[in-house]
């Protein structure tokens, strides 16, 4: 399988780190403060299924633009903090991204904030088997909107349909598969109820990605 790509993408959060509840407990602390409950099925919903923001439950309350910009810096610092206390890295990552190094060009797409991206990332060792990383501040449209894979397929030099793109949600399904990609899903606990039919497989974790690309 390995022959029909040039090109594989990642994600990161929920993908290659476990830090999807961290940024989840940082956000229900925040919207907590201003009478939110959020819960991990409306965060799923709302975030993981449909890219949308769950701070419209804030603004479903009567927040204004301003405070709502306010508790955003608030949740940013408060997941720094949940960060540092330290991240874990998914079973499989490091043999399975040792094992694709020199294979085939790898990079990895998120949605997440640079400062976060690289605050993860000084605790791993992850990052040296990616050829770049392409995140936030990197294209206008967040998933599920396809640029994110678009603008990485560009600065790749590789046409969309031979990437592979490894995802954990639906948001992110959808943003691969609209940029013409192939897509793997390997669902966490946060994202493991959604509907991952339009993925060319679903793993149950990264230690099943080489034999699933063909590579002993």
């Amino acid at each position: 399988m390995i022959d029909a790509f040039d090109a594989i993408f990642f994600d990161n959060d929920g993908i290659l780190v476990d830090t999807e509840p961290l940024f989840l407990r940082a956000t229900q602390e925040i919207l907590a403060t201003v009478g939110v409950n959020l819960t991990a099925e409306d965060y799923h919903e709302i975030s993981m299924r449909w890219g949308g923001t769950v701070f419209d439950l804030a603004t479903a309350r009567g927040i204004s633009d301003d405070e709502i910009r306010a508790l955003r810096r608030r949740r940013s610092r408060r997941y720094s903090e949940l960060i540092d206390r330290g991240v874990r890295i998914f079973d499989g990552v490091a043999q399975t991204l040792e094992r694709l190094h020199g294979v085939l060009p790898m990079a990895v797409v998120t949605t997440s904030d640079r400062g976060h991206f690289d605050r993860i990332h000084c605790q791993t060792d992850l990052i040296r088997h990616f050829d770049f990383v392409i995140a936030q501040g990197d294209y206008s449209h967040e998933k599920p909107h396809p640029e994110p894979y678009l603008v990485a397929a560009a600065r790749i030099g590789v046409a969309p349909e031979r990437c592979l793109a490894i995802e954990d949600t639906e948001r992110g399904l959808r943003s691969a598969t609209a940029a013409g990609m192939c897509c793997i899903a390997i669902p966490n606990e946060l994202s493991k109820a959604g509907n991952f039919k339009e993925a060319r497989m679903v793993l149950d974790s990264m230690c099943e990605l080489p034999a699933s690309l063909g590579i002993d």
